[in-house]
């Protein structure tokens, strides 16, 4: 036993009898334990142990209030991880007796009338194994800390890698960076304002920014077309959605799976005029009936080098207009209960 553990070990001593309690105080005083606490009303034990855990309990059986089996039960009530071993104190060393104490949590024996160096072994063997389990369990809260520290670092990493990839395909069609940002929060919004999760909202903020990754696979002369795109180029163009989605799709995350979705479906129109599979109604993924809103106001209200922004009330109402037409009527009238949050969104993350 170590100078260090014998300051530091503390005991709880429960027996009924005053004279006990003072024997036990005796003897381990005497080896050196000074965080001794003796308890004679077998009421206190659990108050005692949720102001401060013991590293051990000796324990007494036929006390009056409560046993020491009905002491035993409230502890293991407590489902602590670090209970500490229990030692019974008792004067009968019937097999019957012993092996119900077992079974109720106890971990070892003293027999009555104590023996001075029985009792100091059973201590230090006990405290021993008590703080191995100790020291096992804050090395296991540590890796634990630690595993946890670097799984956000790695999905911190990927949401910068996700969001980056967003801004690429948004940057070789002359858009900003602040669209996505604003797109994605607007997106993020409607969807809590919809009802789905916190996590589910988490996921749109950061799937959404992949909208249009596709982009990255349609040729400049196409993309970057300053006139009118003819039919041919038209239909390579709305190929966007279909690379976009194969480029996201094959993913082990809910991110992205998400991400595709919204890549394949978010150019889908309510009543079916939409692409790439013409799909209508409540064929269109939630998700992507989201962002069709979220991605074309924000569209309409900004401004690029090929156009000016349109009128705050023009695009505001061009997406009430479009209920049921280009966009799903709840997703609208979502969008229009939150008017004003989508508008502070635009104000904190206007173009410089």
């Amino acid at each position: 036993m170590t100078e260090l553990r014998l300051e530091h070990a503390r005991i709880f001593l429960v027996d009924d009898e005053p004279a006990n309690l003072k024997l036990l105080d005796k003897l381990l005083r005497v080896q050196g334990y000074r965080h001794l606490v003796p308890i004679q009303d077998s009421r206190e034990v659990l108050p005692s142990y949720q102001e401060a855990r013991p590293d051990l309990i000796l324990l007494d059986i036929n006390m009056p209030h409560l046993d020491g089996f009905e002491v035993m039960k409230q502890l293991q009530a407590l489902k602590d991880p670090l209970l500490p071993p229990i030692v019974i104190l008792t004067a009968q060393h019937g097999r019957e007796h012993l092996m119900k104490s077992l079974m109720a949590g106890a971990r070892d024996f003293i027999g009555k009338p104590f023996d001075r160096i029985e009792l100091l072994m059973r201590v230090t063997n006990l405290l021993d194994a008590q703080l191995a389990h100790r020291m096992m369990h804050d090395q296991k809260a540590v890796l634990d800390e630690m595993v946890r520290l670097r799984t956000e670092a790695l999905n911190q990493t990927r949401l910068q890698v996700v969001h980056r990839l967003g801004r690429a395909a948004e940057y070789r069609d002359n858009e900003t960076g602040l669209h996505i940002v604003r797109m994605s929060q607007y997106a993020a919004l409607l969807a809590r304002s919809l009802g789905w999760s916190e996590p589910d909202c988490e996921l749109m903020l950061h799937a959404s920014p992949m909208h249009d990754v596709g982009k990255i696979g349609i040729p400049d002369a196409i993309l970057l077309k300053p006139g009118k795109l003819d039919a041919a180029e038209w239909d390579i163009m709305k190929t966007h959605a279909s690379i976009g989605a194969d480029i996201l799709d094959g993913g082990d995350s809910d991110l992205l799976r998400l991400a595709a979705q919204i890549a394949l479906t978010h150019h889908e129109k309510w009543d079916g005029s939409g692409y790439p599979a013409g799909l209508k109604g409540a064929e269109i993924a939630q998700a992507g009936r989201i962002v069709a809103v979220a991605d074309v106001f924000d569209a309409l209200s900004s401004s690029r080098p090929y156009k000016k922004a349109w009128p705050l009330d023009e695009a505001q109402a061009f997406i009430s207009e479009q209920s049921g037409g280009h966009f799903d009527p709840e997703v609208v009238r979502h969008f229009e209960l939150r008017t004003a949050e989508i508008l502070a969104i635009r104000e904190q993350h206007l173009e410089l």
